[in-house]
């Protein structure tokens, strides 16, 4: 990269040289060689989405960069740059679209508003889906019985497995035994210490039922991948 004023050579990140930038302060400091890059490695991913925010967007023109806050949010004043490869990056983009919102939404049949989570991710779950999961689960986790909490809708052969979101392959669950679960299997959920603790509460009915499921796990149709696609662990 060269200095559009001088010609000396300059950061591949300026389109100026350091010493036609020294009268005008120097280059910015959130862009200082010592600050970048940063490595995809150096970011907790499971943090992304959580502690880890959006709060704007950076518009560049080559010459200056500028990052755009979005309202309400303080100023930062030394954000980093973090260089990807396309690999890299739509891991990030994914990891991002795996994040849990809480949300007040209307029932399209029963018109009565509630609180739900949904996963981005589950952006494919249509909403009369997710609406018939929760009808017929009482509007109750089946994992540990919690009616007072916002619910997801958790796939029995898993998103991650090609699960598919139809009514058969989904069951009501609490974002915590949803998060707990991850991509266990659902016959070894069933088994695990966490599973039999908090299913203590649950009704023996709907104990009997959630073994009921795993059987019927073997007709659940696949999504199939596209050639060369691989289904990405969360």
């Amino acid at each position: 990269m060269t200095c559009e004023w001088c010609g000396k050579a300059a950061p591949s990140w300026s389109a100026m040289c350091e010493d036609c930038a020294a009268p005008l302060g120097g280059l910015p400091k959130s862009l200082a060689p010592e600050e970048v890059p940063v490595a995809l490695r150096d970011i907790n991913m499971a943090e992304v989405g959580r502690s880890i925010q959006l709060v704007g967007a950076v518009y560049a023109d080559g010459r200056d960069a500028f990052l755009v806050h979005l309202p309400g949010e303080e100023a930062i004043e030394s954000p980093r740059s973090v260089l990807l490869d396309n690999g890299e990056w739509q891991a990030f983009i994914r990891q991002t679209d795996l994040v849990e919102i809480e949300a007040l939404v209307k029932d399209p049949e029963t018109k009565k508003m509630a609180k739900a989570i949904v996963r981005k991710c589950e952006r494919q779950v249509a909403k009369h889906t997710s609406w018939v999961v929760y009808r017929r689960d009482e509007y109750t986790c089946r994992y540990c019985g919690d009616d007072q909490v916002p619910l997801t809708v958790d796939h029995l052969v898993t998103w991650e497995s090609g699960g598919p979101a139809i009514p058969e392959n989904l069951v009501a669950s609490c974002s915590k035994c949803n998060n707990r679960r991850g991509e266990m299997p659902y016959a070894d959920w069933l088994m695990s210490p966490y599973y039999r603790k908090v299913s203590k509460r649950l009704d023996h009915s709907v104990r009997f039922a959630n073994s009921a499921l795993v059987p019927t796990l073997a007709n659940i149709p696949i999504t199939p991948l596209k050639p060369g696609k691989k289904r990405k662990k969360r």
